[in-house]
């Protein structure tokens, strides 16, 4: 378990790492840029989650393949991915620089200096749409296949480079907020060309194959939905707090990409049992899957107390570093509450939901999803403006949603329906 998680770990927090380092960048420009990079880096991480099924849906494919001891099949699956992320790739692309002025005035709750902030920053940033969902497929196929040390050296590499850019470019090249999406792009592209690479010294053929390719969009499909709807809920929330002021946008930003990072630690435990479990059951050893899902929502909770007592004990330190401006800060200790609370949960939320990728129930996921996040997310949300409830509200529709999808996941694991389900991720 750890042995995967741990490299699983280093590749899931390097890019919202890199996010953290470029929030705190960009939050000492002001509060309308820092307000830039939630609408416009809200909207390309919305793509990016919207589309991770490239990744997910992969590793469930090929570790299925790779744990019926048919290793050439599991990398043949990351070959039909890669094209599916390239195709994707261009058409978000496309999306993005036709649409990018009304999308950033939408969220932004009208036209000001923090659409047209957020609009620079897509159109550039966007850019690198196709590389990072090149990135996205290959690692699912290299997890698939138990081989999560090269992934590591290959987003390390590109964060790194980011991470250099980043503030030589906001600051010392004078080029603010446009300086952050020409890094992110910049260490995109290395990380997309070292997965290319690993894919291409693969002895399997690299010729297209649209029923693949057509098999791979059908099983994303709840997947898609799932995050479309889990995205939604996000930039449902962003335009509220929009709505609510500069400052609160701000605080918004900061807490979501702690949110974001936190999740994706909490997910190399996903990564891990998704990989684990579709061995086991390529395999057809199902109590050796169901082993590891004990096994991994221990780990998930674990880990889940531990965050809140740090980022309680770090507050006073952490705040500051990502702006000094005091009515940033204000509204960011109200939420830093609800972000410390919810973690045991999504702990254990987030490593079960990779055993039920890794089975293949990810139509049980999808539902899940959509109905907490419409019971929970969506309402709080949007009832939170016109009853003056404020980030609080938001928030709090943010921790009913993960408890709901809580409920959901462990009495779904409690049963035998998820080591039979109708798996196709398997053929």
């Amino acid at each position: 378990m750890l042995s995967l998680a741990l490299p699983a770990l280093v590749v899931l927090a390097a890019e919202p790492l890199y996010l953290l380092v470029d929030t705190a960048v960009v939050g000492h420009l002001g509060a309308v840029p820092l307000g830039g990079l939630a609408v416009g880096g809200g909207l390309l991480a919305w793509s990016a989650a919207l589309l991770n099924f490239l990744a997910y849906g992969t590793t469930a494919r090929a570790a299925r393949r790779a744990g019926a001891g048919d290793r050439a099949g599991a990398v043949a699956e990351g070959v039909q991915a890669t094209w599916l992320a390239l195709g994707l790739g261009l058409v978000v692309l496309l999306f993005f620089q036709l649409l990018a002025g009304p999308l950033t005035r939408t969220l932004a709750g009208g036209p000001g200096s923090v659409a047209e902030a957020g609009e620079d920053w897509l159109r550039v940033a966007g850019l690198g749409a196709p590389l990072l969902l090149v990135s996205l497929a290959g690692n699912g196929w290299l997890r698939g296949v138990q081989d999560l040390r090269r992934p590591v050296r290959y987003v390390v590499a590109g964060s790194l480079v980011s991470l250099v850019l980043c503030p030589l470019l906001v600051h010392a090249a004078g080029m603010g907020l446009v300086g952050s999406a020409v890094a992110n792009v910049t260490g995109q592209a290395l990380t997309a060309a070292l997965f290319l690479r690993a894919l291409l010294r693969e002895d399997v053929p690299w010729r297209p194959r649209a029923a693949a390719v057509r098999t791979q969009l059908v099983i994303g499909r709840d997947l898609l939905l799932r995050a479309a709807v889990l995205q939604l809920s996000f930039l449902v929330a962003a335009g509220v707090a929009a709505r609510e002021g500069t400052a609160q946008l701000g605080a918004h930003q900061i807490a979501l990409q702690l949110f974001f990072f936190l999740a994706l630690v909490l997910d190399a435990y996903a990564i891990a049992a998704q990989t684990l479990v579709g061995h086991a059951l390529g395999g057809n050893r199902p109590e050796e899957a169901r082993a590891t899902a004990r096994r991994v929502a221990l780990w998930g909770l674990g880990t889940g107390l531990v965050v809140p007592a740090l980022l309680l004990a770090l507050r006073d330190l952490l705040l500051p570093l990502f702006t000094g401006d005091p009515a940033v800060l204000g509204q960011a200790e109200v939420v830093w509450w609800f972000l410390a609370a919810m973690q045991p949960l999504a702990g254990v939320v987030f490593a079960l939901d990779g055993v039920l990728m890794g089975a293949g129930d990810v139509g049980y996921l999808r539902t899940v999803t959509i109905g907490s996040a419409v019971v929970g997310f969506l309402p709080l949300s949007l009832l939170s403006g016109p009853l003056s409830w404020g980030l609080a509200g938001i928030w709090t529709g943010l921790c009913l949603f993960i408890g709901l999808r809580l409920v959901a996941v462990l009495a779904r694991v409690a049963g035998d329906r998820w080591l039979t389900a109708p798996g196709t991720v398997g053929t």
